[in-house]
């Protein structure tokens, strides 16, 4: 019998994602919080369901969403620019309340790099983490809030900055002048890989584990979007105070590396 492995946030990541373990023959089931996108995610082979997690309670069939799921991918971002007085915290709690009624055994937490604050040098899975803004804080007591749940084994994938063919930062980057940290690497992930990552730890069962999402390319800030721009044909964003020298965290993927062996697609492409 076919695994059934839900998606909790079909979005930029959480759609494609949904849409390749299906590919790969898993029944897959999907949420989003947007009515008006459940007949697409239907269309797609994903079955979906209306559901919205809020601090006090959750919005929909939650019970029904999560029965018999043999995985869940929680790919729910604190979003709190947006809403800066909601608790990503507090969401996650209800979240796992459900999860523990449900009898869930297995869990894959999106997570973020940004978790590790401000370090400097290199950074790999075993580097103590340092939150400095209020999400990151609350990205990181929601990982320890699945991880000590005993009644599941859950995985934590921290990804660096989201890339993919609609998104780059480097459209925002285009013509500004006068940036600063300049000199600091790029930490990225293309969203193929996001989804490589995902698969390959659902497929060999990597649980228990915490895995850094990205790619091993770590140029300047100042090189990589210079090269980027001028490859989309976009003014170059200019920076101040280059010394040539690399700073900032260079976050490694080091456990991946270490079961997988590679990485799948770069990020100038």
């Amino acid at each position: 019998m076919s695994k059934i492995i839900g998606v909790l946030g079909c979005g930029w990541l959480g759609l494609p994602l949904a849409v390749s373990l299906v590919k790969k023959g898993y029944k897959v089931r999907g949420t989003s919080t947007s009515e008006i996108k459940l007949s697409h995610i239907n269309s797609l082979g994903i079955e979906a369901f209306l559901i919205s997690l809020g601090t006090e309670s959750i919005e929909g069939p939650i019970a029904e969403f999560l029965h018999d799921l043999d995985i869940l991918i929680v790919n729910v971002p604190p979003a709190m620019r947006s809403n800066p007085q909601s608790s990503y915290l507090d969401k996650m709690v209800r979240l796992n309340k459900a999860i523990s009624e449900a009898g869930l055994k297995h869990l894959v937490f999106v997570s973020s790099t940004s978790v590790y604050g401000n370090r400097e040098g290199e950074v790999t899975e075993e580097t103590e983490v340092m939150p400095v803004s209020k999400s990151a804080r609350q990205l990181v007591q929601s990982e320890e809030l699945f991880f000590r749940n005993p009644d599941m084994k859950s995985t934590i994938v921290r990804f660096g900055g989201l890339i993919g063919p609609d998104r780059h930062p480097v459209k925002q980057l285009s013509g500004k002048s006068d940036l600063t940290n300049g000199d600091d690497a790029v930490n990225l992930i293309h969203l193929d890989d996001c989804i490589q990552m995902i698969v390959a730890i659902i497929e060999n069962g990597w649980w228990d584990e915490i895995f850094n999402g990205v790619y091993p390319d770590h140029p300047s800030k100042a090189e990589y979007y210079d090269t980027e721009a001028l490859k989309r044909g976009l003014e170059p964003p200019s920076y101040k105070g280059l010394s040539g020298v690399r700073k900032g965290k260079i976050i490694e993927s080091r456990n991946f590396l270490i079961k997988n062996g590679i990485f799948y697609t770069s990020i100038h492409s």
